[in-house]
C-alpha cells in the first residue's frame, strides 16, 4: 500500500538496504550479504609505522622548523664556520619533545580505542546468546543491551523489556544532556525476534544526532509487507546510556567510524592568537634584520679583499681550487654562511617555551579552587591551551541568556485563562518545592468559567512528552518524598497515594516540568503514558484517559508542538503550545487581545510565557491529517519539510485558551559580573531567542542596562508602524532607522546607550539581497553598536548568532571576541568567536564539548578574564620580548666581531656556547617567569577592572613595546662587545704577563651576556617563589659549572677543543673579574635607576601582604644595594690601573 505511494524519486535515494538478523527478504530470495565497514572505532592518528614520517611532515610545515633545518643542511653542505651541531642540537630538542608530547597524546587515543572495541556485547544468532567483542559487531546484528550499559552502535529498537514498548537514555557522552529521552520500538515488530523477516532502508551515515530518516519493510506470510516509518525515537545512539529499562534488543544500522558519534569526531577549527600573529611579524622583522648582517658582512668582506694584499697574503695564499671557484658561487657560499653565523638571532626555543608555557599555564584554571561548584562538583576546564593570552584581550562578549545570565530553573508563577489571572499563593504544606492545596483556584478579582479552566490545565497535563518515573524499592523507603536522578513529585495526600507521590517526572526540557507542576498546583495530575494512553487525575479525583494519536514535535523554526488526542468520548483534540509569535497568527484575532497584554506584561517582569491553545478535529479534518503525517514520516526524502507542511496545515484556525508565566531566575552574582566586564571596557551583546521583553528585563536585571540608559530599538514592530510589507520598502526604512540613528552626537554628552534589535530586522540587515545595501547596512549597525554600552538582539536563530559574531569579528581592527553559552544553540557562535566558553548547565554538554574553556557559573567569568587572562597575557608578552632581546644580545657581538676578523666569519663564541645558550642557561627562569609572574595580585585585579583596559589591543606586543626592547638589546649588545674590548686594550691581563687569546674574549663576552640578560629578568619579577630563587641563580651556577667542566676535561670526540682551560685561566685575572662585574652593573643600571626611584601607583603596584610566605622581597634589598656597590665601583675605575688592581683587592677581601 504505502510503496505505491512512495514514487521513483524516493527509490533513487542514496540509502542502504540492511536485513535484520542477516536473513533474506522474502525467504525464498537469496541472500548476498551487503558489505559496510566493521565496529572498530579508529580516533588515534598515527599508527606504529607512520608516526615517524607523519609526524616529521607536520612539524616541518611550521616556517620557523623548517627555516632551522635548512640552516641545518648549510652547515652540513657548505664550509661553514660553526658545527653542525650548533643548530642541529636545538631543532632536534623541538622536535623530539614535540614528537614526545604528541606520541603520548595518541597513545592514549589508542589506548582509549582499545577499551571500546574490546567491550563485551551479546549478540543474538540463531536463537542463542553469544558473547563477542564490540568490534565484531556487523551491520545487520541483534543486538541484545542491559540496563546502565552503553550502546555499542547505533541501532534501531525492536524490543524492549518495558510493558509500554519504550525505553529511557541518556545521551551525556553525546550531548551532555543528563535528562532521560524516551525512545520507542517499532511498531508490528514480532514478539520472538527469530522469527523477523524484515528489511530497513534508511539514509547514508550522517552526523547530526537528532536527525534520522528511514523505514522498515515487515515481511509476514507471503503478505504484501508492512511498512513502518523510521525516526530519531527508534534509533539508540552509540555511547547513550540505557536506563530504567531491564534489556531491549536492537539491530545494528551504522557501525565503527559510521556512528554518528564517530561522524561527529571532527575536529573544530584552528584558532590563532593574537600573540601568534605578533610572533610571526616580529619574526619577519629579525629575518631581515639577519639577512641584512649577512649581506653587510658579505660584502664588506669582498670590498676588504679588493684592496692588495688582503685577498691573498703571502702567508696564506689560495689553493688551485680555490682560485679556480666561480666567485658568483663563493660570493653565495658566503652569504650562507655568514647566514648560518647570525642565525640564532631567530630563537627556535623560543617556540618550544611557548607551548610549553602555555600548557603547563592552562592548569592554573583548572587547579584553581575558586571555579570549583559544589552543586555539580566540577571545576574549570581548559579544552584549548592555545588561547590563554587571547583571555586577557576581550573586547566583544556575546553572551546566551537562559542558563547562562539565567539559572535555566524553571518555576510555575501565573497563567492567565481567557484573559483572566490566576497567580498561585503559597496557602499549604511545601513539598519538593512547590506547594498544593486541595482548595479552590485561587483568582484576582474574576475567573474564568470552569469549563475553560479545565479545558486549560487539561492542555498542560497533554501537551508534552514528560514521562513519569515509576518509584523504585529504594525510593518506597524514602519518607521525604524525594527521588534520585529526576524532579520530584509529590503532592497532598488525598490526591494521590504514597507510592504515586514518589513518582518523578522525565523531561528533556524543565521547562515542560514547570508547566506540569504548575497543573498539579491547580488540581491536574499527570499520572503517565502507557500504551498509547495519556491518564490524567483531574480536581475531582477521577481518571481521565486520553489516546495519543499523533505528537508534533517542537523544534526552533515553528516554535511550538504539539499533541493529538482522542478522548473516551471519541471527541479528537489537537493541544498546541508554543511562543506568541508562532501561536497569535494561527488563532482568532479577537482572541488574541484579550491574552496580549498579559503575555506582555509577564515578558516586561522577566518571565517565560508561553501560549496555548486547541482544535477540535473532525473525522475528516483527522484522516486528512493521519494520512499527511503517515505518509511524510515514511518519505526517505525531505521528510522535514513535508512534516513542516503538514504541521502547518494543522495548526491552523485553532482557539487560544490561555497563556503561561515561568520564572526563571538569574545566575549567581550575574549582576556584579556584568558590571565589571563593561568597568574593564569590554562590550557586552546578549543574543538570546527570548522575545523581547523579557529579554529587556533579563538585561536590566543584569545591569547592562541602567535606569538612565537611553534605549534604541529597531525591530519589526517599529518598522512596521506603517505596514510596511514590501522588502525594498522595509530596506528603507532600515536605512532611514540606521541614518537617523547614526547622525546623534555621541561624543558630546555622557548620556550611555543600548541597542535593542530582533531577529528578523537582523536578517534584513545580514540578508539583504542588493549586496551594496548589505554592506552599508552592516556598517551602520556596527558604528550604532559601537557607541552602545549594550546591546540585545532578541528572537535569534542559532545561525544568526554565528553571523553577529563573524560580523563584529571581522570588522575594523579585527577586535578579539568572546562567546559564552551553556546549549546546543550556542554551539555555533562559541566556534565562530575568537574565544568559546561552555557553561555547565541544564542544557546539556554540547556547548561545553566544543568550547575552548568550560565554567560551571557566569560569575567565574570575571575571574577567568580580569585575574588569568591578564596575567596569561602579561606573561607570555613579557616571554616574547624577552626572548628576542636576549637573542639579539647574543648575536649582535658576533656581528660586531666580523669587522675586527677581516669578515672571516670567525666565531666569537664555542660551539658549546652557541648550542647551549638558548636550552640550558636562559630558558628556564624565563619559563618560571612566565608561569609565576604576578606583577599586580589576583585580589587587586579583580577589585579594579579598569586595570584590564592598560593591555587591551595588545598593547605589550606593538610596535613601540617592541622597539624598546630591540634598542635595549642593541645598547646591551654594543656595552658587552667594546666593554670587552676596551679591556682588551691591553692584552696582558694576567700578573705573569700571559696575553687573552680570541676565546678568552668571547667567552667574557658570553659571561657578561648570560648574568646581565638573567639578571635582567630577576630585575622584572615582582613575585618571587622559590621556584624562581631556584631558576635563576641556578642558571648562573650551572652556567659557571658547564664552564669548569668543559674546559677542564679533554674531550676524545672532539677534534679541537678551543675552551681547554680557558675558563678557569680567564677567572685568575682580577681585570676580568672587575670588567664582567662592572659591564652588568653598566647594562642593568638604567634598569636599577627605574626600579629604585619609580613609585609604586597605588592598586598598581604588587601588593605584598606578611602572611604571603612565598613571596619574598629579595629584589627590593638587591636594587637598595646596587646602587652603592656601582658608586664604589664607579670610583674604582676612574684611577690608574695600579691602583684599580689594590682598590680591587680590598674591595672583595672585604
Amino acid at each position: 500500500i504505502f510503496c505505491s505511494r512512495l514514487g521513483g524519486d524516493e527509490r533513487r535515494v542514496d540509502s542502504r538496504t540492511i536485513y535484520v538478523g542477516h536473513r533474506s527478504c522474502p525467504a525464498n530470495e537469496a541472500f548476498i550479504p551487503p558489505k559496510f565497514c566493521d565496529n572498530r572505532i579508529v580516533s588515534s592518528k598515527y599508527t606504529v609505522w607512520n608516526f615517524l614520517p607523519k609526524n616529521l611532515f607536520e612539524q616541518f610545515r611550521r616556517i620557523a622548523n623548517f627555516y632551522f633545518l635548512i640552516i641545518f643542511l648549510v652547515q652540513v653542505i657548505v664550509d661553514t664556520p660553526t658545527s653542525p651541531v650548533t643548530s642541529g642540537l636545538p631543532l632536534f630538542f623541538v622536535i623530539t619533545v614535540t614528537a614526545i608530547k604528541q606520541g603520548y597524546e595518541d597513545w592514549l587515543r589508542h589506548k582509549a580505542d582499545n577499551e571500546v572495541n574490546k567491550y563485551p556485547v551479546t549478540v543474538l544468532e540463531d536463537g542463542r546468546r553469544i558473547r563477542k567483542e564490540s568490534e565484531k559487531i556487523k551491520v545487520g546484528d541483534v543486538v541484545e543491551v542491559e540496563e546502565n550499559e552503553t550502546f555499542p552502535c547505533d541501532l534501531i529498537l525492536l524490543q524492549s523489556s518495558r510493558d509500554d514498548d519504550t525505553c529511557f537514555v541518556t545521551t551525556a557522552s553525546l550531548d551532555g544532556e543528563s535528562n532521560h529521552k524516551t525512545h520507542y520500538t517499532v511498531p508490528d515488530t514480532e514478539k520472538d525476534l527469530e522469527s523477523l523477516n524484515a528489511t530497513i532502508e534508511c539514509e547514508q551515515p550522517q552526523p547530526d544526532l537528532y536527525k534520522f530518516v528511514g523505514r522498515m519493510h515487515i515481511y509476514k506470510n507471503n503478505r504484501e509487507p508492512a511498512v513502518r516509518s523510521l525516526g530519531p525515537e527508534n534509533l539508540l545512539l552509540k555511547g547513550a546510556t540505557l536506563k530504567n529499562t531491564q534489556k531491549i534488543c536492537g539491530v545494528a544500522v551504522y557501525t565503527g567510524m559510521e556512528t554518528k558519534m564517530a561522524l561527529n569526531y571532527q575536529g573544530k577549527s584552528q584558532k590563532r592568537s593574537a600573540v601568534e600573529k605578533s610572533i610571526n611579524a616580529f619574526l619577519l622583522v629579525y629575518l631581515c634584520i639577519l639577512v641584512s648582517k649577512a649581506l653587510v658582512c658579505t660584502t664588506l668582506k669582498y670590498v676588504w679583499q679588493s684592496k692588495p694584499g688582503q685577498d691573498e697574503p703571502w702567508y696564506n695564499e689560495k689553493t688551485q681550487r680555490e682560485k679556480d671557484t666561480n666567485l658568483y658561487l663563493k660570493m653565495f657560499t658566503d652569504f650562507l654562511s655568514f647566514m648560518v653565523l647570525f642565525n640564532f638571532i631567530i630563537p627556535v626555543s623560543m617556540y618550544v617555551t611557548v607551548e610549553m608555557q602555555k600548557f603547563l599555564g592552562s592548569f592554573f584554571i583548572t587547579w584553581d579552587k575558586d571555579f570549583f561548584d559544589p552543586e555539580i562538583k566540577e571545576g574549570a576546564l581548559v579544552n584549548t591551551s592555545d588561547l590563554n593570552e587571547e583571555l586577557g584581550q576581550v573586547e566583544y562578549i556575546f553572551t546566551d541568556k537562559t542558563g547562562t545570565l539565567t539559572q535555566n530553573n524553571m518555576e510555575f508563577i501565573e497563567c492567565c485563562i481567557d484573559g483572566f489571572q490566576y497567580k498561585y499563593r503559597d496557602a499549604s504544606s511545601e513539598l519538593d518545592g512547590f506547594c498544593v492545596t486541595d482548595g479552590p483556584v485561587n483568582k484576582l478579582q474574576q475567573k474564568a468559567g470552569r469549563e475553560r479552566e479545565e479545558l486549560f490545565l487539561r492542555a498542560l497535563c497533554l501537551c508534552h512528552t514528560v514521562q513519569v518515573k515509576e518509584p523504585t524499592e529504594q525510593s518506597q523507603c524514602q519518607v521525604d518524598g524525594r527521588v534520585d536522578e529526576v524532579d520530584g513529585l509529590g503532592v497532598d495526600g488525598e490526591v494521590l497515594q504514597t507510592s504515586e507521590a514518589l513518582r518523578g517526572f522525565i523531561a528533556s526540557s524543565p521547562d515542560e516540568v514547570a508547566l506540569v507542576k504548575g497543573a498539579m498546583r491547580y488540581g491536574f495530575t499527570f499520572l503517565g503514558l502507557e500504551s498509547k494512553t495519556m491518564k490524567i487525575l483531574n480536581r475531582n479525583n477521577d481518571v481521565e484517559m486520553y489516546e495519543l494519536l499523533h505528537v508534533l514535535n517542537f523544534d526552533p523554526v515553528r516554535r511550538r508542538m504539539s499533541v493529538i488526542v482522542r478522548a473516551i468520548s471519541g471527541d479528537t483534540l489537537l493541544f498546541c503550545k508554543g511562543a506568541d509569535s508562532s501561536i497569535f497568527p494561527r488563532v482568532r484575532q479577537e482572541e488574541v487581545e484579550r491574552i496580549r497584554m498579559h503575555v506582555e506584561r509577564n515578558a516586561t517582569e522577566g518571565y517565560r510565557t508561553l501560549c496555548v491553545a486547541y482544535k477540535y478535529l473532525s473525522a475528516e479534518e483527522y484522516a486528512q491529517a493521519d494520512a499527511g503525517l503517515r505518509e511524510a514520516r515514511l518519505a526517505l526524502q525531505d521528510r522535514e519539510q513535508k512534516l513542516m507542511a503538514v504541521y502547518n496545515q494543522v495548526e491552523t484556525g485553532m482557539s487560544l485558551i490561555g497563556a503561561t508565566a515561568v520564572e526563571d531566575r538569574l545566575q549567581e552574582e550575574a549582576a556584579e559580573t556584568m558590571e565589571a566586564l563593561q568597568g574593564a571596557g569590554m562590550k557586552v551583546w546578549v543574543l538570546t531567542g527570548d522575545k523581547m521583553e523579557t529579554a529587556k528585563s533579563t538585561c536590566y536585571a543584569c545591569r547592562l542596562f541602567q535606569r538612565n540608559t537611553e534605549l534604541l530599538e529597531l525591530t519589526v514592530r517599529t518598522l512596521e508602524d506603517d505596514n510596511l510589507i514590501e522588502l525594498n520598502l522595509r530596506g528603507s526604512s532600515i536605512f532611514t532607522s540606521f541614518s537617523s540613528l547614526c547622525c546623534r552626537s555621541w561624543s558630546l554628552t555622557n548620556q550611555d546607550y543600548g541597542f535593542i534589535i530582533d531577529g528578523a530586522t537582523l536578517s534584513m540587515v545580514l540578508n539583504s539581497s542588493n549586496e551594496s545595501n548589505s554592506s552599508r547596512y552592516k556598517n551602520l549597525f556596527l558604528q550604532i553598536c559601537q557607541n552602545c554600552t549594550a546591546v540585545l538582539c532578541c528572537r535569534m536563530a542559532p545561525l544568526q548568532k554565528a553571523q553577529i559574531v563573524k560580523m563584529v569579528k571581522n570588522s575594523k581592527g579585527c577586535p578579539i571576541t568572546l562567546s559564552i553559552g551553556d546549549g546546543a544553540n550556542d554551539v555555533s557562535m562559541i566556534l565562530e568567536a575568537h574565544v568559546g566558553i561552555g557553561i555547565k548547565g541544564k542544557e546539556g554538554r554540547q556547548a561545553v564539548r566544543n568550547s575552548d574553556y568550560a565554567i560551571p557559573k557566569l560569575k567565574h567569568l570575571k575571574k577567568l578574564l580580569l585575574a588569568h587572562g591578564h596575567l596569561y597575557y602579561v606573561r607570555i608578552a613579557h616571554l616574547v620580548q624577552y626572548f628576542f632581546y636576549k637573542n639579539l644580545c647574543f648575536i649582535l657581538p658576533q656581528f660586531l666581531y666580523q669587522f675586527f676578523c677581516g669578515y672571516s666569519q670567525q666565531p666569537l663564541y664555542d660551539a658549546a656556547y652557541l648550542t647551549m645558550y638558548n636550552i640550558c642557561f636562559t630558558s628556564m627562569p624565563i619559563l618560571a617567569y612566565s608561569l609565576l609572574e604576578q606583577h599586580i595580585c589576583m585580589e587587586v585585579l579583580l577589585d579594579n577592572a579598569t586595570l584590564y583596559r592598560e593591555i587591551a589591543k595588545n598593547a605589550m606586543l606593538r610596535w613601540g613595546p617592541f622597539l624598546y626592547w630591540t634598542l635595549l638589546g642593541v645598547f646591551h649588545g654594543l656595552l658587552f662587545f667594546f666593554g670587552v674590548r676596551y679591556l682588551f686594550s691591553n692584552p696582558a691581563l694576567q700578573d705573569n704577563g700571559q696575553v687573552f687569546g680570541n676565546w678568552s674574549y668571547g667567552t667574557i663576552v658570553f659571561t657578561v651576556l648570560v648574568f646581565t640578560v638573567t639578571l635582567k629578568l630577576a630585575l622584572d619579577t615582582r613575585h618571587w617563589t622559590w621556584i624562581n630563587h631556584f631558576v635563576i641563580w641556578g642558571s648562573l651556577a650551572f652556567y659557571v659549572f658547564f664552564s669548569f667542566f668543559w674546559g677542564g676535561i679533554i674531550w676524545p670526540f672532539l677534534r679541537q677543543q678551543r675552551l681547554y682551560f680557558v675558563f678557569a685561566n680567564m677567572l685568575s685575572s682580577v681585570s676580568a673579574w672587575l670588567v664582567i662585574i662592572l659591564l652588568i652593573l653598566l647594562s642593568l643600571l638604567p634598569e636599577i635607576l627605574l626600579v629604585v626611584f619609580r613609585k609604586p601607583r597605588g592598586p598598581h603596584a604588587r601588593q605584598v601582604e606578611p602572611k604571603h610566605t612565598d613571596t619574598l622581597t629579595f629584589p627590593l634589598c638587591f636594587t637598595t644595594f646596587l646602587p652603592l656597590f656601582l658608586d664604589a665601583v664607579l670610583h674604582i675605575f676612574v684611577v690608574k690601573r695600579g691602583w684599580l688592581l689594590l682598590f680591587s683587592i680590598m674591595y672583595f677581601s672585604e
